[in-house]
């Protein structure tokens, strides 16, 4: 079968370069199970994109549809034919509702009995002509998160379709979205080529882009951005500051890049960085230049979307306009410090938090106690309750400062910058930052304990108090981001290794609320929030590659503190393959098996045990119980494993002499309540019935 390269071009207005990375993977997606679908064969497909245009390319397709041979299943033998073998009115009925004639029937056997089955044969068609629906089932098909209408009501596009290109091979494929028509027309860059181009083939295509200054392919694009902004920045003495997210959306805004190099006045350097930074990538989207010790230099990279900049107009209009967003920021910078953290702090009595919940003065005083709680809890010095208090108390000042209006993203830093020169420690300056982590996926952790602290402070009031009244996640809705925020405390936890029990410490937190209006009982909050925290930490296991087995059967125990969990799950993950493990669970199994046959739930009654078996089984259990209590204080969860695994012999050696099922209520119940309570220990460290053991 010959084959032939498919190109589709969707030409557009200016599209959101944060549309553009999901349309081009959706693009290869849809187009790939379309084609599937169609039975048309291809090699490959790649999509493409510019802020101008879509473009997939698929390699070598097929230019016929593969056959297609499709089976009915029809009445049983027996109804189809008589005893003569001629066909009856159910075998008539059935072939010609599948338009094949009687006497093409085939007899197969199906599920144990014999069946008659129409057989029919579709012949494939030509791929040029089912090209045309598939093409637009494909641009109907992509979806954005924002699309807008612009010829009828009928269609929705990110932007705008301005052109349409399709080719197989040399041959034009004609379509048509709207009252658009697809034609042999494509365009170049807007400014230095703008066409339109007549495209003899798809070879040619790719010759246009590359002579009309469009460099189609986004990962060579970002590629000569990342080269360029270097190169650029070495002329300097330093390297680009460029973060993926933003060298990425870069990528998108143009077609040509090319690096221009501008420069902003050294006295703005005495800004914290991170403002300086903020203004160049959130708001202009330029790269900061950073010498070699990571200090800002006063330079930045502009990637233009045009051949040179001759006249330096690119330059200086930027350089224009960095400067009065800086000065800005210097202006609120210096005004700021006019005011002390602590005025700022009252202030916050007259802003609110959330309806039902006060203000965010009533929310720092919370955040102060439940910070000075988890201090006594962990025994900590009076030193560090001391700098975790006021923290707490100066956590939120800078959110009324005009830099944080200004520039949203530097919460927590000027909060920072500003307590340190108020004259704060070092630590306090820090935990304010410190307490706003981790921000997202992948952020950085609190790295001091008072810091941590307080992070879990704000965040466990937040969940506390949206939970109280009846805001929580639903689907995926989640616009308080309280998932985020129970993974926050989990991880910090984890990282910094704080054993809290969270029931007593959401406990802790709804009570500060105890002059607002919650709607919910504390009890009713509390197993909710827990179930809520047993899918995230679920999750982060599973993410640091735990066996659901495992999680599951160590959730199910009990995770009030969540570095026992982890650690539980860590121990059995290390001993699962061995042959203890093996004697371990065969001992649960046993015991597991009858012990849910208890009812009554009373305690063993030693003057019931008549069997040899059965009293030493009892002492041996009070040994172990004795010794797993041991270990489970002292956080040896190896050595709870090794204590259990011993209850195998003398539970093998029971089950070889004792019947526990006898006719006897009081000596039948007296051995099962023995069963559930060895069983129960085992509980103590996992539910083992979740355990899925596989044999090699």
């Amino acid at each position: 079968m010959n084959k032939k390269d498919l190109l589709l071009e969707i030409g557009t207005e200016e599209i959101p370069a944060r549309f553009m990375e999901p349309a081009l993977k959706q693009m290869e997606q849809i187009g790939t199970t379309l084609f599937q679908d169609n039975r048309i064969e291809f090699d490959s497909v790649k999509a493409y994109g510019t802020p101008r245009r879509l473009t997939l390319f698929m390699e070598r397709v097929g230019e016929k549809q593969a056959d297609l041979e499709e089976q009915k299943k029809g009445p049983a033998k027996n109804s189809a034919f008589d005893l003569e073998g001629k066909p009856t009115r159910a075998a008539e009925g059935f072939a010609r509702s599948q338009g094949v004639a009687v006497e093409d029937l085939v007899i197969k056997e199906f599920q144990g009995g014999e069946y008659v089955f129409a057989i029919r044969k579709v012949k494939g068609q030509d791929t040029y002509s089912l090209l045309p629906s598939v093409l637009e089932n494909l641009i109907h098909q992509l979806y954005f998160p924002k699309p807008m209408y612009w010829a009828s009501k009928e269609f929705r596009f990110a932007r705008p379709i301005r052109w349409l290109l399709a080719l197989y091979g040399e041959e034009e494929i004609r379509i048509r979205i709207s009252d658009l028509d697809s034609g042999r027309f494509t365009y170049g860059h807007r400014f230095l080529a703008l066409g339109p181009f007549e495209v003899k083939d798809i070879s040619d295509y790719f010759r246009i882009m590359e002579d009309c200054f469009v460099v189609l392919d986004q990962e060579k694009r970002k590629n000569m951005i990342r080269q360029q902004a270097q190169e650029a920045a070495q002329t300097l003495g330093g390297n680009p500051f460029m973060e993926e997210d933003l060298l990425e959306e870069v990528t998108y805004l143009v077609e040509y890049p090319r690096a221009v190099v501008g420069e902003f006045s050294p006295e703005f350097l005495e800004i914290p960085k991170e403002v300086l930074t903020t203004s160049m990538q959130s708001h202009q989207r330029y790269f900061p230049v950073v010498d070699q010790s990571g200090n800002l230099l006063p330079n930045f990279i502009t990637i233009s979307n045009a051949k040179e900049d001759i006249k330096g107009n690119i330059k200086v209009g930027n350089e224009r306009v960095l400067r009065a967003r800086l000065a800005d920021a210097r202006f609120f910078y210096q005004e700021d410090q006019k005011t002390t953290p602590e005025q700022y702090v009252d202030q916050l009595k007259n802003v609110l938090f959330q309806e039902g919940l006060g203000t965010l003065y009533e929310k720092t005083q919370r955040i102060v106690g439940l910070s000075e709680y988890m201090a006594d809890r962990l025994g900590l010095g009076p030193g560090e309750k001391k700098n975790a208090a006021r923290i707490a108390y100066l956590c939120k000042y800078d959110l009324l400062t005009n830099m944080v209006y200004e520039f949203p993203e530097v919460q927590g830093i000027m909060g920072r910058e500003y307590s340190a020169l108020a004259g704060d420690t070092e630590e306090v300056s820090r935990g304010i930052y410190e307490h706003y982590l981790p921000r997202f996926t992948g952020d950085d952790l609190p790295q001091s304990i008072s810091g941590s602290l307080v992070s879990i402070a704000d965040k466990i009031d937040n969940i506390a108090g949206c939970f109280g009244i009846g805001i929580h996640p639903t689907g995926s809705q989640d616009p308080y981001a309280l998932r985020r925020q129970a993974l926050g405390i989990i991880y910090i936890m984890l990282d910094s290794k704080i054993s809290l029990k969270l029931p007593e410490l959401l406990s802790a937190a709804v009570d500060y609320y105890s002059t607002q209006n919650l709607t919910k009982e504390k009890e009713g909050i509390i197993s909710e929030v827990m179930e809520f925290f047993r899918q995230r930490i679920r999750n982060i296991f599973l993410e640091k590659g735990l066996r659901y087995d495992l999680i599951d059967a160590v959730l199910s125990s009990g995770f009030q503190v969540v570095t026992d969990a982890y650690s539980r799950t860590i121990s059995l993950s290390r001993v699962i393959d061995d042959p203890a493990f093996s004697r371990l669970m065969t001992a649960y199994t046993r015991t597991a098996n009858l012990a849910k046959n208890s009812l009554d739930k009373e305690p063993v009654d030693s003057g019931l045990l008549e069997d040899p078996a059965e009293k030493e089984l009892y002492e041996v259990y009070k040994q172990i119980s004795e010794e797993v209590s041991i270990r489970l204080s002292s956080k040896d969860y190896d050595g709870v494993l090794e204590q259990l695994a011993r209850m195998q012999e003398p539970v093998d050696y029971f089950f070889d002499q004792v019947m526990v099922m006898v006719d006897h209520d009081q000596v039948r119940n007296n051995r099962l309540n023995l069963l559930r309570e060895i069983r129960d220990l085992f509980h103590e460290f996992a539910d083992f019935g979740k355990i899925v053991i596989t044999h090699n």
